[in-house]
């Protein structure tokens, strides 16, 4: 009996350590994305002039700072002249808003901004069209991946003439027609009945209308970087 029970003992071995083949899944929460690459191209609206908008005074840089403490980082890269438009010449380089794509829209660019333009009003109709298309494809050719926003002329009295209205509407179509965002400065009122906005001159915005600018640009960045 006692020699049985030796070797039933001697039998017993402790169980090896239990040792986890489990891998958690990965985590469901996306990584946040970094600072999104937004370019922007505009006439004196975008540059600022001498009533204001200079600078870290102008709408992009509100924006940038703006959105930044909302946790949507943008990192805007800017090209602008005073007085130019899709067909329009500016007052300092002598350049259309084609001329400002090579310099400043990337391909990793996820939104591109065109804004303008006041200065075409004396353009006709079928020489803006082709102008304002061959803008808007260069655009998507140079950041095929970016959303585009397009914004049109602003005029800051409730009762714009014909051919800033005519204005507005070749840059609307052609806008759709390539299929980015429009966005009507003159039919949602920007400015009208706010002169305390607008510099001497009664066209172009001080450094509070360009607060007043970013104000109305910002949620819609905001909207289109975050949307699918």
């Amino acid at each position: 009996m006692l020699c049985l029970i030796a070797a039933l003992t001697g039998c017993r071995h402790a169980p090896p350590e239990y040792v986890s083949r489990y891998t958690p899944p990965p985590s469901s929460s996306p990584v946040p994305p970094g600072p999104a690459a937004v370019a922007i191209i505009g006439g004196s609206y975008t540059a600022g002039t001498e009533f204001g908008g200079k600078g870290r005074n102008g709408w992009p840089a509100l924006i940038a700072a703006q959105l930044g403490q909302q946790g949507v980082g943008i990192i805007p890269t800017v090209e602008a002249e005073d007085g130019s438009g899709y067909v329009t010449r500016g007052n300092d380089q002598g350049g259309v808003f084609a001329d400002q794509i090579p310099t400043v829209v990337r391909p990793d660019d996820r939104l591109v901004i065109v804004f303008g333009s006041r200065s075409e009003t004396d353009v006709p109709a079928e020489e803006l069209q082709p102008a304002v298309r061959k803008t808007l494809d260069a655009v998507r050719a140079a950041a095929p991946k970016a959303k585009i926003v397009v914004i049109g002329p602003v005029w800051t009295d409730p009762n714009p003439p014909d051919d800033v209205l005519q204005t507005r509407d070749v840059v609307k179509a052609e806008a759709g027609l390539t299929r980015a965002t429009f966005v009507d400065p003159i039919a949602d009122g920007w400015f009208v009945d706010r002169p305390d906005l607008i510099g001497s001159d009664g066209i172009h915005p001080t450094d509070a209308g360009h607060a007043y600018v970013a104000d109305k640009i910002a949620p819609l960045i905001a909207q289109q970087l975050q949307s699918p």
